[in-house]
C-alpha cells in the first residue's frame, strides 16, 4: 500500500529528508494515524506533504524498516525518493474525484493517509497520460481503414 505522510515544513521539511536521507518517522499519537504506521512494509511508497501555509504534496519517499517495539508508537524508518515536479496543492487534491472519499480530505487531522495506486501515482507526478493512438499509428487511412501504404502488399502463404 501507499501512504501520505503529513509534516509541518517548519520542524521537519522535505528539504530536511532530502539532506538527512534516512530518517526515523515517529511522534504519531493518533489511533488511525498509528495504525496505519503499523502496517507499513518496507518498499511500501510515501508522499511527503507539507501543512501549514503550503498545503501541498512536496515529495516521495519509501519505507526501510518498521519498529514495532512499541505498538503505541511504532517507529518507520524512511528514506528520500524525489521532489515531486510540480507540487500538488490541497486545492488541486480535492478537485480530484480520485480523493473524494480519501482521508486526506475526509479526516484533514490525519497525519498518515492510505493512497491508492491511482492517488500516488498522480501525486507524485508519475500518471500516465491517457491518449488515443493516431489513426497513422494504427496503419489505419482517412477513413479507417487498414491501410497497406509504404507496407508493400500482404503476402499468402
Amino acid at each position: 500500500m501507499d501512504y501520505l505522510l503529513k509534516t509541518e515544513p517548519t520542524v521537519y521539511s522535505f528539504a530536511d529528508l532530502e539532506r538527512e536521507k534516512t530518517t526515523i518517522w515517529d511522534g504519531v499519537t493518533n489511533p488511525a494515524a498509528v495504525k496505519h504506521l503499523r502496517e507499513m512494509k518496507p518498499g511500501e511508497r510515501l508522499v511527503i506533504y507539507h501543512t501549514g501555509d503550503e498545503k501541498s504534496a512536496v515529495g516521495t519517499a519509501s519505507v526501510v524498516s518498521v519498529d514495532p517495539s512499541d505498538p503505541k508508537t511504532p517507529k518507520v524508518t524512511i528514506k528520500v525518493g524525489k521532489a515531486i515536479a510540480k507540487p500538488k496543492t490541497l486545492t488541486e487534491i480535492k478537485a480530484r474525484a480520485a480523493f473524494a472519499e480519501s482521508p486526506l480530505v475526509r479526516q484533514g487531522r490525519l497525519s498518515v493517509v492510505p493512497l491508492t495506486a491511482a492517488q500516488y501515482a498522480w501525486l507524485a507526478g508519475s500518471e500516465v497520460a491517457r491518449t488515443k493512438p493516431c489513426r497513422a499509428a494504427l496503419g489505419l487511412d482517412s477513413r479507417g481503414r487498414l491501410s497497406l501504404r509504404g507496407r508493400g502488399r500482404p503476402s499468402l502463404h
